[in-house]
């Protein structure tokens, strides 16, 4: 991990889906405080000025934010913000780089970072590749432990087998070695959230290696 010269105007950026926060993401973070004012930027889909969710992004943008917050005790080094957002339909931001609402996104990405420096992470290689097209200097990625993938997996895996057992307690099983108790706290108490979407198809389109709703692309 590169180091900052100086904390107060050197800001780190993170761009991520954080869908649940898992310890990986919390080792992240916390090695970016260690240098920089960290602006974490978790990423959101619109329609019609309402979220939209999936079973690959079931929880909310003020969930997400939430198990940060709670994480890291409102660390004052530490702000989560809702600017990472695409609006649909989302097939405008296409092509990348060259469309005009992508390059939106970009200036709504730093238009909230007052420090004259940052640098950017994302463990995203596709989010990477344009983090660097952007300008946004990205720092290495290092290679997670477990993803947020793996843990919702496990999370829907866990909601079926409770129907099966006719809702017997089997909230736990291996998830919640995945995440901080903040954030297994956080998760129970939105329990109907994975219930949900645990035995409903995923209605998402990956587009050169990016996912989006489908609900709202066109």
């Amino acid at each position: 991990m590169e180091k900052s010269i100086n904390k107060t105007n050197t800001a780190a950026i993170f761009l991520a889906h954080l869908n649940p926060l898992t310890l990986s993401h919390e080792k992240i973070i916390q090695n970016l405080l260690r240098n920089y004012k960290v602006y974490i930027f978790p990423v959101r889909f619109l329609k019609n000025k309402k979220e939209v969710t999936t079973k690959s992004f079931p929880f909310s943008f003020e969930i997400r934010k939430q198990m940060i917050l709670e994480s890291f005790d409102y660390d004052e080094d530490l702000r989560v913000l809702g600017d990472y957002t695409f609006f649909s339909p989302y097939i405008k931001y296409f092509p990348p780089i060259v469309s005009i609402p992508f390059q939106k996104l970009r200036k709504n990405i730093i238009v909230n970072v007052p420090e004259s420096n940052f640098i950017t992470y994302t463990g995203d290689r596709v989010e990477r590749l344009l983090l660097k097209l952007f300008g946004f200097r990205p720092i290495q990625a290092n290679r997670q432990d477990i993803s947020s993938t793996n843990v919702k997996n496990l999370l829907y895996r866990s909601a079926l087998s409770c129907k099966m057992l006719s809702g017997s307690n089997n909230l736990d099983l291996e998830w919640n070695n995945f995440v901080s108790p903040k954030v297994g706290n956080v998760i129970k108490n939105n329990w109907s959230v994975i219930e949900h979407f645990s035995s409903s198809d995923d209605k998402t389109v990956r587009i050169l290696g990016m996912k989006f709703p489908k609900d709202g692309f066109l």
